[in-house]
């Protein structure tokens, strides 16, 4: 079958590799209608060392069931099915907890780790099918298949930003960041009833973008004068809550300050240094700072009626589709902003 690879930083190749199949009986074997390639893929797309072997990419996808292995019980070959960007025995505690992302059986999609290959293909091998796969109530090709596919990672954990930056009714947000996660955060963050939301970024089509899904107000500076900006906007006192969805120092300097005495931090851009900067500013103003891999399948079920009847619409973060051929000009798009979000059809 055809895959995406990547070999190292910049080197994104389509190749012939060894078919997807059945290894545990606990398995799903999809067919890959719908795959993405995310922000976080562009980390090591910039900095990745070369590797001879490659790494299988893409950790998002919805697809066809071709084949179960035989302890399977919650699907059967022909369902379309979303697959979340971690798999989970949907049984151990922390699945029960509602944490698929520490489960003792998981493990991540397009990380090059044992068997489990990328979603940036033809097919991909699902471990632990039953507890990580959402059967879908709709056909393969359905008009809501782009905002469907955004239930694999972005809106799950835009979703997840929100919860543990504790937005509610009432209450003031901000987000940091305006890629597909933060749009999708600026969605979450209306769907649980902030009354302010600022999105802070500067590129115009993504601030088109955000406004249109709630956002209220607009911060295009950066460090310093972004923090005095949004303190302008919130009578000098900073927000309730932030959504930080960047991962960079930077961004998570931007998002303690910004936070007002007493407010709560939710980080889901993927950490790129190991220490998390302003530590002492959050303590001394009782800043919650929390966060981590987004447990999209626990969401799913929640997100996914406000998906099918209309009340959210995340799906306007694709704003590109390519073929598996197009995968590698997807990645350089991103990389320069031409894109913010590209949806692949293999």
């Amino acid at each position: 079958m055809r895959a995406t690879v990547m070999y190292g930083a910049g080197d994104v190749r389509i190749e012939n590799v060894p078919d997807a199949r059945l290894i545990e009986p606990t398995d799903a074997l999809v067919k890959v209608t719908r795959a993405c390639i995310c922000g976080s893929d562009l980390w090591p797309y910039n900095a990745m060392e070369h590797d001879e072997t490659g790494r299988g990419m893409g950790h998002e996808a919805i697809g066809v069931v071709e084949a179960v292995g035989a302890d399977v019980r919650t699907m059967e070959v022909g369902d379309v099915v979303v697959m979340p960007f971690a798999y989970s025995d949907g049984r151990c505690a922390f699945c029960q907890e509602g944490l698929h992302t520490s489960c003792v059986h998981g493990g991540f999609f397009g990380t090059g780790m044992g068997d489990v290959g990328g979603a940036q293909a033809e097919a991909v091998r699902v471990p632990q099918a039953d507890g990580t796969l959402f059967v879908l109530p709709v056909g393969e090709d359905d008009a809501l298949m782009p905002s469907l596919l955004t239930l694999s990672d972005v809106m799950g954990t835009g979703h997840h930003a929100a919860v543990v930056a504790e937005v509610a009714p009432g209450k003031s947000a901000a987000v940091v960041g305006d890629g597909a996660v933060g749009l999708c955060g600026v969605i979450a963050a209306r769907r649980l009833g902030a009354e302010q939301i600022i999105i802070l970024g500067r590129h115009p089509d993504r601030i088109a973008l955000a406004r249109e899904f709630g956002a209220t107000d607009l911060v295009s500076e950066r460090g310093e004068e972004a923090v005095e900006r949004v303190r302008e906007l919130t009578d000098g006192f900073g927000v309730h809550s932030v959504l930080e969805c960047v991962g960079h120092g930077q961004a998570t300097l931007t998002a303690i300050a910004i936070a007002r005495p007493g407010g709560a931090v939710g980080r889901v851009g993927v950490p790129q240094d190991e220490t998390m900067p302003a530590s002492l500013p959050a303590f001394y103003n009782n800043v919650t700072v929390g966060g981590g891999p987004a447990p999209v399948r626990a969401y799913i079920e929640e997100l996914l009626p406000d998906v099918l009847e209309g009340r959210i619409e995340p799906g306007p973060v694709f704003d590109r589709v390519v073929g598996l051929d197009g995968v590698p000009d997807g990645y350089r798009a991103m990389d320069d902003r031409e894109s913010i979000k590209v949806m692949v059809r293999p």
